[in-house]
């Protein structure tokens, strides 16, 4: 693994000079300085001291900083800058401190003889396998310019889709988590206050009642058990999650989710088109380009029916045939890939299926938003207004109570 190795040498002139290197080994730094008309003279790990940088999520690049890096580093190499010059430069103005550090090491990489692709291809969390393939095309056919426009186009895509889908779900999960403290509220403070009264009018309570005081006796009296049953609950869920069987449980399920699970369906019908065309258009393999899909759809349900096609690909036969034995796939999806089949335009049909299916994400978003804000009243006003009613149905019947 690259690391950081401090130097002091002597140049042409004879001064001192210092300062740091990434490198995978101390030898190479050294060879590195002398190919630069340095004589080194010391050379070791550089070490941070109380320099030390502290990262939550170590290793992530936002999809915005790599979508910026991508648009910046094409208009570089297009204007006819050198690619270790324009990495040197990136790596300097970036924001990302993380994406600065994997510059480096990718420019140090380069430096070496490797290729971009396989630079980046060290750093998954950053570069993932489609990037790294479309780079890997880019410098194969001469146009890495282009590619890279592409990819920023397509990441730019992705960021206005997740923020999309984030806008429709953000508005529900608050007004559950107010639903949730505005009835924990009730059974820990308010029936209580209720309790005492009709323990002194005695009496039969009616069952809603009943069943209103005993939550709230339960909640006040074990809620350590109910927290705790809370945590372990959501922790057996991600660990569950985690796994094959888990994840393609949790995609299915998310796919027949009401209202939400025809937004997750088109959303994944746009990626999968619209990175399938990216990846042909862009000289990729046909299987390597199936391949590179099965792992960025984001579905493991259509990851499955991505990898039989590519099984039966592999065998000689078309895409669309085996894609119409997948139900997941509607058959407009498949016959516009038969006609592009026939045509020898299937990146283009992919691309007008991405982009009909974008336009069917912003239509969802945006009729979800209408429907989901008096929807949420409703669950509000409903869930308020039963325990409320709850309670005061003995009121009703007083007379009957006092003894």
């Amino acid at each position: 693994m690259p690391d950081t190795y401090a130097y002091k040498v002597r140049d042409r002139g004879g001064n001192l000079v210092s300062g740091t290197l990434v490198a995978d080994s101390e030898g190479l730094v050294i060879q590195r300085l002398r190919e630069m008309g340095y004589v080194p003279l010391e050379v070791g790990r550089h070490k941070a001291g109380l320099k030390m940088e502290i990262h939550i999520r170590p290793g992530r690049v936002k999809l915005k900083e790599l979508s910026v890096f991508s648009r910046q580093f094409a208009t570089m190499v297009n204007s006819g800058l050198p690619i270790l010059r324009a990495l040197a430069i990136l790596s300097e103005q970036t924001e990302s401190k993380e994406l600065q550090k994997i510059l480096t090491q990718v420019r140090t990489d380069v430096e070496q003889g490797a290729a971009l692709s396989s630079g980046m291809a060290k750093h998954q969390k950053a570069f993932n396998d489609l990037y790294v393939a479309m780079i890997r095309s880019g410098e194969t056919g001469g146009v890495l310019d282009d590619v890279l426009i592409r990819l920023a186009d397509n990441i730019e895509k992705e960021v206005s889709l997740r923020q999309r889908i984030k806008s429709a779900m953000t508005y529900p999960v608050v007004v559950s988590a107010l639903v949730f403290l505005i009835m924990a509220a009730m059974l820990l403070f308010i029936v209580p206050q209720f309790e005492s009264i009709y323990a002194d009018l005695g009496g039969t309570l009616p069952l809603p009642t009943r069943m209103l005081l005993g939550a709230s006796e339960a909640l006040r009296n074990y809620w350590y058990v109910v927290l705790g049953g809370v945590i372990v609950g959501w922790r057996f869920f991600r660990r569950y999650k985690k796994t094959e069987k888990g994840r393609t449980q949790v995609d299915r399920m998310r796919l027949k989710i009401p209202i939400f699970g025809k937004l997750f369906h088109k959303t994944a019908m746009s990626r999968f088109a619209s990175t399938l065309g990216m990846l042909l258009r862009s000289g990729v393999p046909i299987l390597q380009a199936l391949d590179i899909v099965t792992e960025t759809v984001g579905n493991r349900v259509i990851s499955a029916a991505v990898e039989d096609v590519k099984e039966s690909v592999r065998e000689g036969e078309s895409i669309a045939k085996p894609l119409s034995e997948h139900a997941v796939f509607p058959p407009m999806v498949v016959q516009m890939l038969a006609v592009g089949e026939e045509t020898g335009a299937v990146d283009t049909m992919l691309d007008k299926v991405a982009q009909f299916y974008d336009e069917e994400v912003t239509a969802t978003v945006d009729a979800l938003t209408s429907l989901i804000e008096p929807l949420m009243i409703g669950v509000i006003g409903g869930g308020v207004g039963a325990a409320v009613i709850a309670l005061y149905m003995p009121m009703f019947n007083l007379i009957n109570l006092v003894q």
